[in-house]
């Protein structure tokens, strides 16, 4: 019986990878224009970690993290998402000892366990950004302009940037004590989860997704109702910056992300037609993480987003990406005498940095030809006894099928100098 990928997860076949590769370049070269480094983080952490910096209210938590004991004994999950890890990185490095702010990024594989649906995976990968030790707006900015950045070299169109101050620890327990006053006449019919959050977040009712939540939660008093002067003043200055940049933005004041961490911005990218969710990104600013995870307390501001919904996007815009570079050189051997030595030119080829071919399947001429133009190849060089005899081999130009002979010692340079042109 044949077993089959988890449900859930995704094979990623050559046509695909050669994609991912050209959008992972695309983010490497926008985050080394913004001065973004890279962290790689454990793809499992202890699970404390996320219950203390996912926070123990959110769905992540409580319904899709794959935890498990491992054989020490010790509680481990998979990495929900990777704030938490670079948090924790942050501190146990000792990055806050150097110069600030610390920029980094991070890409790789995140894990949930939710229903399959289109966007939606069990196993998906993310990109993200995290700048600690700056508290000023223009940090809060900069990501969201990074984000903006890779999404117009993508060209995708019609992006609509959501922008949101969920408040601090000084303003937000009026705001928390105004929304419990609105809903409680309702609490019995709220969703039991709902009704879980009134007491623990109620923030996160607003970002319940039932229907019957959302209609209890119409006139209901905003985040922005309740600001102090200091986060009213910050989110000013926000939107001054994204003005100043020319980035369009919305305010929603329903949006407070689905992670207990978020201090003052919040921030989401959205787009339609894309699957279950319209968000290809979100993120916003989360001062009291990093003392929260046991380091001294220091601002961060970041985001993230879902690599497979880049991908749903450019689909359902029809976008092609560029194609990669084909084969410079695919070495045919004409004889079985030559076989060898054909190999030895192949890889002499391959030490000068052409990407090269060679026949292992012992194929007819006509069968190598096929295979060179399959694999897209400039030139094919043709390998025989009587040539080598001569100490020569053949050239063949794939697109002309003109055809020359050079001498053996020239050949590495000939190519070199074809291909450059």
């Amino acid at each position: 019986m044949l077993t089959k990928r988890p449900r859930g997860t995704n094979d990623f076949l050559p046509e695909d990878t050669a994609k991912w590769q050209y959008v992972e370049k695309l983010l490497r070269e926008i985050c080394q224009q913004f001065g973004y480094a890279e962290l790689r983080t454990p793809i499992f952490e202890e699970t404390a970690l996320f219950l203390r910096g996912v926070g123990d209210t959110t769905d992540i938590v409580q319904k899709e993290m794959y935890t498990f004991e491992d054989a020490g004994g010790r509680s481990i999950t998979l990495r929900p998402e990777n704030t938490a890890s670079a948090v924790r990185a942050y501190v146990e490095n000792k990055l806050f000892a150097g110069q600030q702010p610390v920029r980094l990024f991070y890409m790789g594989p995140m894990f949930r366990y939710e229903r399959p649906q289109a966007g939606r995976f069990r196993q998906f990968h993310q990109f993200g950004v995290e700048c600690f030790g700056a508290d000023s707006p223009a940090a809060d900015a900069e990501v969201i302009a990074l984000a903006w950045e890779f999404y117009h070299r993508l060209g995708l169109q019609g992006l609509e940037l959501n922008l949101n101050s969920v408040g601090c620890p000084k303003c937000r327990p009026a705001y928390r004590q105004a929304l419990q006053d609105f809903l409680r006449p309702h609490l019995a019919d709220l969703c039991p989860t709902c009704q879980e959050r009134f007491e623990k977040n109620p923030l996160r009712i607003l970002d319940c997704k039932n229907p019957q939540c959302q209609q209890f939660l119409q006139g209901a008093p905003t985040t922005l109702d309740s600001l102090c002067s200091e986060c009213r003043e910050h989110f000013s200055k926000v939107q001054a910056y994204l003005q100043a940049a020319e980035i369009p933005y919305r305010l929603n004041t329903r949006l407070v992300r689905g992670l207990d961490y978020y201090t003052n911005t919040a921030f989401e990218i959205l787009l339609a037609d894309i699957g279950a969710q319209s968000a290809v990104c979100g993120g916003g600013r989360y001062n009291g993480l990093v003392e929260e995870l046991g380091g001294k307390p220091a601002p961060g501001v970041g985001f993230a987003l879902g690599m497979e919904r880049v991908f749903s996007a450019l689909n359902a815009q029809g976008i092609e990406l560029p194609k990669q570079p084909g084969l410079a050189v695919f070495v045919a051997v004409l004889d079985e005498n030559a076989r060898t030595q054909a190999f030895q030119l192949a890889c002499q080829l391959r030490r000068a940095g052409l990407a090269v071919g060679y026949d292992t399947m012992e194929r007819s001429l006509k069968a190598q030809f096929k295979y060179a133009d399959s694999q897209g190849a400039a030139y094919t060089l043709l390998v025989g006894g009587d040539e080598l005899a001569r100490g020569s081999v053949i050239l063949r130009d794939m697109q002309s099928s003109e055809q020359q002979e050079y001498p053996l010692d020239k050949v590495v340079a000939s190519l070199q100098t074809k291909l450059a042109k």
